[in-house]
Parts: C-alpha cells; sequence; structure tokens
C-alpha cells in the first residue's frame, strides 16, 4: 500500500478530490491558489485556508510573534497570486496541555499585528488539545470578477518571470516576508497574466504545478534565477517559502509590462526565467519526484 511519502502532496489531494462534485456557484475548486465563488456581478467571494505544525513550518525556539504572523501572511501570499483582497480570517489552534499560556498569547499578538496591516478581520475560530502545536488560518476576501488570476491559463510561448529574489528562506525570510499583495493587484489590472501562483514550496516543486494546470511544458535558465545574498542557483530553484510571485506572460506584452512595473515598484526586480513550451518540448510536469513537505527546518532538504 503507497503512503504519503510514496505519492506526494499533489497526487494525494487529486485522489482526496476524485468524485467531489461542486455545483454552478464554483468558478475554481481545488488546485489553485484560493478557491473562487460566485458572489455578485462584480465580485467573486476567494476562500483559502492553510496550516502552520510544529517542527515542521517552525520550531519552539521560534519568536512566537512570528510564528503568528507567518501564519497569516501565508494565507494572504496565495490572495496576492490570485490579484484579491483578503477580508476575514478564522484560527483554530492545536496545543498540548504543557503549553505556555504566554506562548500563545504572543501568537495571537503577532497574528493580530499583521492582520490588522492588511485590513483582515480575525473573526472567530476553534481550540483543541494536540501532541504538538498548529495553526490553521481560514480566510475569505473578494476579487474583481473579471480580473481574477489563476495558474491554469498558461500558453505556450508564454513568458515565465519572478518576483524578488530566490532561496535561503531558511535563514529568516519565511517568518519575516512581506506578502506581494499589491504587486498581485497591481498585475490584475495592469498585465493580466495568464497563469499566476505564489512561490512558497520552491520553483522546482511550483514551476511544475503552473504548466501542470496549464497544460504545457516548460524550460528554465537556472543561471538566471535572482538569487538572495549568499545562495546559490540550486538554493534558488529548490529551497522554498520565498512567497514571491511565479507568472506566465504573452511574450508580446513584456516590454510594456517590464517597463510599468520598474516604474510601480523600482525597488523589486522582477525577472526574465524561462518559457513555458508545448508538450513534447522542454520539462513535463514531474510529480514523482517532489516529494511530500520539503522545507526541513533541520536543513537537511
Amino acid at each position: 500500500m503507497p503512503t504519503l511519502a510514496d505519492i506526494g502532496e499533489d497526487n494525494l489531494i487529486r485522489r482526496l478530490m476524485r468524485g467531489v462534485k461542486l455545483d454552478g456557484d464554483v468558478i475554481a475548486g481545488a488546485g489553485d491558489d484560493c478557491a473562487v465563488v460566485r458572489s455578485t456581478k462584480n465580485e467573486h467571494t476567494l476562500l483559502k485556508t492553510d496550516a502552520l505544525v510544529q517542527d515542521v513550518h517552525f520550531t519552539l525556539e521560534t519568536p512566537p510573534k512570528l510564528i503568528g504572523r507567518k501564519a497569516i501572511a501565508r494565507v494572504v501570499s496565495d490572495f496576492a497570486a490570485m490579484g484579491g483582497t483578503p477580508r476575514h480570517a478564522m484560527i483554530t489552534l492545536v496545543a498540548p496541555p504543557s503549553m505556555q499560556v504566554e506562548f500563545l498569547t504572543e501568537i495571537y499578538r503577532g497574528m493580530r499585528a499583521i492582520a490588522k496591516q492588511y485590513g483582515i478581520n480575525i473573526v472567530g475560530g476553534e481550540t483543541s488539545r494536540g501532541l504538538v502545536l498548529m495553526l490553521s488560518v481560514s480566510m475569505s476576501g473578494t476579487v474583481p470578477s473579471k480580473r481574477w488570476l489563476s495558474r491554469s491559463e498558461g500558453k505556450a510561448g508564454d513568458i515565465l518571470l519572478v518576483t524578488g529574489r530566490l532561496g535561503g528562506s531558511i535563514k529568516g525570510k519565511h517568518l519575516k516576508f512581506e506578502p506581494r499583495l499589491e504587486e498581485g493587484r497591481w498585475l490584475s489590472e495592469n498585465a493580466h497574466p495568464h497563469a499566476i501562483m505564489d512561490i512558497s514550496d520552491g520553483l522546482a516543486k511550483d514551476l511544475p504545478r503552473l504548466a501542470l494546470a496549464s497544460g504545457t511544458h516548460y524550460q528554465v535558465n537556472v543561471a538566471s534565477l535572482p538569487c538572495n545574498p549568499g545562495c546559490t542557483f540550486d538554493q534558488a530553484w529548490g529551497d522554498g517559502e520565498d512567497y514571491e510571485l511565479l507568472l506566465a506572460v504573452n511574450p508580446r506584452t513584456l516590454r510594456s509590462l517590464m517597463k510599468k512595473w520598474h516604474e510601480a515598484f523600482p525597488k523589486l526586480p522582477l525577472t526574465i526565467i524561462g518559457k513555458l513550451v508545448p508538450p513534447g518540448e522542454g520539462r513535463p510536469p514531474d510529480f514523482e519526484s517532489t516529494g511530500w513537505d520539503h522545507f526541513a527546518l533541520s536543513g537537511d532538504a
């Protein structure tokens, strides 16, 4: 019998969702950064949930305010990839009975601070006893009905770009990153990329996901990856938890996009890293080698 480690996260999700039926209100279900549900003529509702688990995404030596900050910021990053605006959050807290109350209080201080920064209401949640500390954040928000972004509309020939710099997140960025929310909304208004997603699991995992959703293969010039100081191209490719945006755009709009981007965000790089290509060319999406949750705090991955 296969285990989770054998099949990987993406194959598990496909198996679990097999046979799930959705009604006409659901525009996009599992497989994108957020689910998209009809709301009004001009606006759709975005839904997202995400979990932060002790010894996977943080340790008990991590400052608790930064644990809370990361729990909210990860979900905001998914809204950025849809061109949306997060509005309301519910928190599920699972903790061992031996956990110090002050540690948990500090986690919530971190969550409240970043929620205030992005105009998010923490409207409730749930608590439960468990063996390790875990935070699950469920969030809803909105996106203009004619401008929501997806990872599934990429076309062969599209140019691949990334925002910011990649690699070495374990040194601290995974706790202190700023979600590209403003940049995602700007892209939806000014460029509307064919495909876009946030880079949470690393390009080595997330680019194949985008290519699979778009029905394409891909080519990447690894030597062109924008690296954080002290990082190698391999780290930029595979480290993960970058929380930058990966996008695929029509090559005919590239020059205009780059000019307007540098005017709007002069301090944030937007770098060409490759392109989407037809099936049979370049690298195919390959989930057999991507594994489970690659970002190991022990540094073994």
